[in-house]
């Protein structure tokens, strides 16, 4: 298993403890590039994570999804294997 697998992996258990509806886009040749790894419905907000393994970094293309999904007045995050915690705080603060 890859760093950055194990990483969505810790995503993943965080969100379904927490009883959050989360999809997983597909990265093939026939969807939108850049869209982040989880797509999650979070007590009605939108929230959007991209995981990152290590020192990794979002390219340009995730980066502009990211920020087109703020403006759009989303929530998103990168999260890496030591900043899980701030999932746990951004399901705390989305489930006021």
């Amino acid at each position: 298993m890859t760093p950055e697998a194990k990483v969505k992996d810790n995503i993943k258990k965080i969100l379904k403890a927490h009883g959050v509806y989360y999809a997983m886009p597909m990265g093939t040749g026939y969807g939108n590039a850049g869209v982040p790894d989880f797509l999650c419905c979070v007590n009605g907000k939108f929230l959007a994570i991209e995981a990152k393994a290590g020192t990794g970094k979002a390219t340009a293309l995730q980066m502009k999804n990211l920020a087109e999904i703020s403006r759009a007045g989303g929530h998103t995050m990168i999260l890496r294997e030591m900043t899980m915690h701030e999932l746990e705080n951004m399901l705390e603060k989305l489930h006021e």
